[in-house]
This record gives structure tokens, C-alpha cells and sequence, in this order.
């Protein structure tokens, strides 16, 4: 199942080969391993995604892309992935990395931490900025929280990728078997 469903939704690497804007990497961005999808590739381009998804703006396709390139795992996979991050979501996983920054550097801050700027989509730039001005204003913890936080997110989905899929081919199987079984049953009693 998970092979015949992300099959079904990543591009077909001829169509993509088309593509002029991708000639300037030449035949490394279609390396056989950016586009085969096996247990490992699935899980690394998971993690590879988990990881880069909290790189702040628009780098976080561009970071997963080098990744995948450096590390040979399914590039489609790894962009996808990174899309869970987004406006909304994006404040909720701050809060938790400085969180977690605060309590592995012990930091004792005295100020409490500042509420994060609203959503404005009439002004996104300008959100933007503040959403930035916000994140450096929280320092350290938050630095250190979000590289945690990002390691912690890519080695959970690359294990919950792994583990899923094993079970899946595991499932499987058994079901061959015992569809083979029953038949070798139904020739033995004819």
C-alpha cells in the first residue's frame, strides 16, 4: 500500500526531466535514489522534510533539496514533507522548541515570554517581519530548541516511517501466505 499510494501522487521523473529550469543541475537532481521508493528512501525523505520543515521561510524546499541530494533519499517525499509547517502551525512549534531549548539550557528567564504576533494576511510582509523580530527577541533557548526539536521530529518520523512499512510488507506477506495456503488446501481436497 504505501508504495502503490505514493506512486500514484509523486511526479514522474520524465515529466520533471522536461522541466528547463532543472537542466542547471544536470543529471544530479535525477539520480536514480532522489526518485526510487523503498522503505529507506520513504523514511529518510520523511525525516529529511521533518527536519528542514523548521527552517524558517522560504528556505525550508531549498535546504530539503540539498539534503536529498547529499544524503540520496526521495526528494518528492522530503518536499512534501516540509509542508507541515505553515502560518499556522509555525507558532505553536516555536513555542515548543523554546521550550525545550529553555529546559535543556536551563535558562531562567525573569520576563515571560511575549505573546507572537497576530495573523495579518492583508499584511503578510509585515507579519513577517514581526514574526521575526518575535523569534530573535526569545534568543538562545529558541535556537537551541528548534535544532532539538528538529532532530527530535526527523528521527521520530524516520522511525515511525520504517516501522509502519515493515509492518505493512509483514501484513502482507501473511496474507499471502495464507491465501497461498488455503489454495494448496482447496487443490489437495479436489
Amino acid at each position: 500500500m504505501p508504495r502503490k499510494f505514493f506512486r500514484k501522487v509523486m511526479p514522474n521523473i520524465d515529466k520533471v526531466r522536461e522541466v528547463r529550469a532543472f537542466a542547471m543541475f544536470g543529471d544530479s537532481l535525477f539520480h536514480p535514489s532522489l526518485w526510487h521508493l523503498n522503505r529507506r528512501s520513504a523514511a529518510g525523505g520523511v525525516a529529511v522534510g521533518l527536519f528542514c520543515g523548521l527552517i524558517p521561510g522560504p528556505l525550508q524546499m531549498i535546504a530539503a533539496g540539498l539534503a536529498c541530494l547529499f544524503f540520496r533519499v526521495n526528494l518528492p517525499v522530503a518536499l512534501v514533507t516540509t509542508l507541515y509547517t505553515n502560518p499556522l502551525t509555525i507558532v505553536p512549534l516555536y513555542l515548543i522548541a523554546y521550550e525545550l531549548g529553555s529546559f535543556v539550557l536551563r535558562s531562567t528567564a525573569t520576563h515571560p515570554v511575549t505573546t507572537p504576533p497576530e495573523i495579518d494576511w492583508a499584511h503578510a510582509g509585515q507579519w513577517v517581519r514581526a514574526m521575526g523580530e518575535w523569534a530573535i527577541g526569545l534568543g538562545p533557548p529558541l535556537a537551541f530548541g528548534v535544532l532539538l526539536l528538529a532532530c527530535l521530529l526527523a528521527t521520530i518520523g524516520y522511525i515511525l516511517v520504517r516501522t509502519l512499512w515493515s509492518a505493512h510488507l509483514r501484513h502482507a506477506w501473511h496474507r499471502r501466505r495464507r491465501a497461498a495456503s488455503a489454495r494448496s488446501d482447496q487443490a489437495g481436497l479436489s
